[in-house]
């Protein structure tokens, strides 16, 4: 689970690298930021569609046939003829990598409760290095092979998934006899009874906002005239990011029940470290203090979902996820627009006032 996790995340961020490629290829500038955005959009709406149906129906039906319609989406990206067909499959290779979050419930449904905490951590854990990796993937073979190549492979990996998972992914029980209609509606019940649910996805989505920003520009930065480098440089930053994820499981032990604002003062420092330091160095520290940041408030926060959540696994997640990913869409939306406002130092100081409203957030329940 947490492997297929990793891959299906995955294939929403391959774009992030290879952006400098793609509007070099299609002549588009910073328009080319619309990609990004529209994946993430995509997600959200996968988030919201899809995710629900997994209390309803059997998750691995369900998941099978989404892994179909990613291999689909994967082909139409690599064969794109322009920037418009490019974006529309943007949007659908969004909407079905959404299998990670039907993985996720499922993967709480399985676990005993002593237990849940450790298993929905090394599933999310799958699922960050899936994010982290996919850049590096993307950015080499973008950089030797093309960024056409790059979502060739990903159907190739979505198809090999698939196979995995017919193979080994068991039926699930589904707690809920309730129609679509219903199931779509009580999102918003979700939203409206459980505090504890807008609170972890208002602090989730606040922070997501600063990391989607981080990662749209980042290749812009360096294949600028500052560094020139390529967008395997800008990939191989996803490895560094991973002592991030190495390091977050000993720290949520360590902290405790501070562990949530723990890791949103991580995120936060390491975006005004980049303020004050736009150098290889400083973007390495940042990479790190986010990722790990962002690791221990996601595990801790969704911890405290799934605990509230009873029967009802799915549409909390769905809450609980596709809040980040919107605001992760405004995150890249609105990085596009500062960088071509004030460059790198307003899109990170930008980052840094959002991670700052998390903390408050987070205070403020605490008060």
């Amino acid at each position: 689970m947490s492997v297929a996790t990793g891959l299906a995340v995955a294939s929403q961020y391959y774009n992030q690298p290879m952006l400098g490629l793609i509007a070099r290829d299609f002549s588009a500038g910073t328009r080319v930021s619309i990609v990004a955005t529209a994946t993430q959009l995509g997600y959200a709406l996968g988030l919201i569609l899809l995710v629900p149906l997994g209390d309803r129906v059997d998750r691995r039906t369900l998941i099978l046939l989404q892994c179909l319609g990613l291999v689909f989406a994967m082909v139409m990206a690599g064969v794109a003829p322009g920037l418009n067909t490019l974006t529309l499959a943007s949007v659908m290779i969004g909407v079905f990598a959404t299998i990670a979050q039907q993985i996720i419930p499922f993967a709480a449904e399985l676990a005993p409760t002593n237990a849940r905490e450790r298993v929905l951590g090394l599933v999310t854990s799958g699922l960050l290095i899936g994010v982290l990796l996919a850049r590096t993937l993307s950015g080499l073979v973008g950089a030797w092979l093309g960024w056409r190549a790059m979502f060739v492979l990903g159907a190739v990996m979505a198809m090999l998934m698939l196979a995995g998972l017919t193979a080994q992914l068991p039926r699930s029980r589904p707690e809920s006899n309730e129609s679509y209609g219903r199931l779509l509606i009580s999102l918003l019940h979700a939203v409206w009874n459980a505090p504890v649910l807008r609170r972890a996805a208002l602090t989730q989505s606040l922070l997501f906002f600063g990391f989607s920003a981080f990662w749209t520009i980042l290749a812009l930065l360096l294949q600028g005239p500052a560094f020139r480098l390529g967008s395997d440089v800008a990939g191989l930053f996803g490895i560094l990011a991973l002592l991030g994820v190495v390091l977050a499981p000993p720290a949520i032990r360590i902290a405790g029940k501070g562990a949530v604002h723990l890791g949103v003062v991580l995120v936060a420092l390491s975006f005004i470290v980049m303020i004050f330091m736009v150098n290889l160095p400083g973007i390495s520290i940042g990479v790190v203090l986010m990722i790990t940041g962002l690791q221990i408030s996601l595990i801790s926060n969704q911890s405290k979902v799934f605990a509230v959540a009873g029967a009802a696994r799915g549409r909390f997640n769905t809450v609980f996820m596709a809040a980040q990913f919107i605001f992760g869409a405004l995150g890249s939306a609105a990085a596009s627009a500062a960088w071509d406002a004030g460059g790198w130092i307003d899109v990170m100081i930008m980052a840094a006032v959002s991670a700052s409203l998390a903390l408050l957030v987070q205070l403020g329940s605490r008060a």
